[in-house]
């Protein structure tokens, strides 16, 4: 497929959030015109935010993809929709969280998606997924995921182990 590589970052904390996770890397992977390449391990963490809710798993994916970026933004708050999210609170507690970290080496800004993702070097549990898929990896404006991970306040991670992530249903 000639297409472009993206990385999308995954989390849930409600409703069984291995089996969220598992589910959602089996649609990413089933989206048109997108191939899966690798998935990460999964990771615990603290919430960000208010910290009177679960803690979260989460994890990334890097694909393959000749969408969009809006339209595979779509696709993403589709399958986040059918897991049952809502967007009550902000930072609130969710059932799975679909963000488009990077597209490419491209830069996108709008009012509906900005990538890179404006948080994704304040959060390990973006960064450390995504070493663990491209540890070469470096961001549009040139900084590295490695200088980035070493700079990162540590939020409580912990890599769950292979037995413990969940496989999809």
């Amino acid at each position: 497929m000639n297409g472009v590589e993206v990385y999308i970052g995954l989390g849930s904390n409600l409703a069984d959030p291995l089996r969220q996770l598992a589910r959602a890397v089996v649609e990413l992977a089933s989206l048109p015109d997108t191939s899966l390449i690798a998935q990460s391990a999964f990771y615990s963490s603290r919430p960000v935010g208010p910290q009177d809710q679960p803690d979260f798993i989460n994890g990334a994916v890097r694909l393959n993809t000749s969408l969009a970026p809006l339209a595979l933004l779509d696709h993403l708050q589709r399958i986040e929709n059918t897991h049952g999210r809502l967007r009550n609170q902000h930072w609130g507690p969710r059932t799975l969280d679909l963000d488009l970290l990077l597209y490419g080496d491209r830069p996108v800004q709008n009012e509906r998606l900005m990538v890179p993702h404006p948080e994704l070097a304040n959060r390990d549990f973006v960064l450390q997924p995504l070493l663990e898929l491209n540890p070469e990896l470096v961001l549009p404006d040139g900084r590295t995921l490695a200088v980035l991970r070493h700079q990162c306040p540590n939020n409580g991670l912990k890599r769950l182990e292979p037995a413990t992530n969940a496989s999809p249903p």
